[in-house]
């Protein structure tokens, strides 16, 4: 537990030396503690730490252990990370704050009604798959732009930035740079990108938010 305390200072830190390696302000890139798998008992010494935005990638799996965590901490800001389901669109909407995985037309359809529903206000980002990988989540780059504006002008939802997961096995600059461009194609000033292994880099790009999940609390 002490452990994932001092990962969470270093990675603090590492933050604070790429906004100024980059000349972006201190403290403008968002740290998004990535717990999925970790329990609440792991999760507890970050909070105490007085960390609050954490990511996770299953609705089912944060609906177990958020609820007492946010009710304790009322100034938590969870994000989900993971590929959504439309089934799970309800559930989504009650328990995150934000959600950075919008990547289709049904998904944006299904978050419009429950967001209606609910009367809540989350922040969106639509995911980009900046490799075109098969097997992963995501709107192509070619149709991500009019994406966000169908998901604007059919479905009535405020997008407020891009997420991407570059291909494990390529430099993450280039998807960075893309993921940049489509950005502002598309009217956006907020960036999800930049994990445990190049968040550093990330920043160099304009991430302003970064998702750090083994830097902090370990390997799953």
């Amino acid at each position: 537990m002490a452990d994932a305390v001092s990962n969470l200072q270093a990675v603090r830190s590492k933050i604070a030396a790429a906004e100024l390696e980059a000349r972006r302000d201190a403290g403008s890139v968002t740290l998004v503690a990535v717990s999925k798998t970790f329990d609440a008992a792991a999760i507890r010494p970050v909070l105490d730490a007085d960390h609050r935005v954490f990511g996770e990638n299953r609705v089912q799996e944060a609906a177990e252990k958020w609820p007492d965590l946010k009710a304790a901490f009322p100034d938590i800001e969870l994000h989900l990370i993971g590929p959504l389901q439309s089934n799970k669109a309800k559930e989504a909407v009650a328990l995150f704050d934000v959600i950075e995985t919008v990547d289709r037309e049904k998904i944006a359809a299904e978050l419009a009604k429950e967001i209606g529903k609910q009367g809540r206000k989350l922040r969106l980002y639509v995911q980009v798959n900046t490799g075109s990988e098969p097997q992963k989540a995501g709107i192509e780059p070619t149709e991500a732009v009019a994406f966000v504006g169908r998901c604007r002008s059919v479905h009535g939802l405020e997008i407020e930035g891009l997420m991407c997961i570059p291909p494990a096995e390529e430099n993450p600059g280039p998807h960075f740079a893309l993921l940049e461009k489509l950005a502002r194609e598309a009217g956006i000033g907020k960036l999800s990108m930049g994990m445990s292994g190049d968040y550093e880099t990330a920043i160099a790009f304009g991430a302003t938010s970064v998702r750090v999940g083994s830097a902090i609390f370990g390997f799953r």
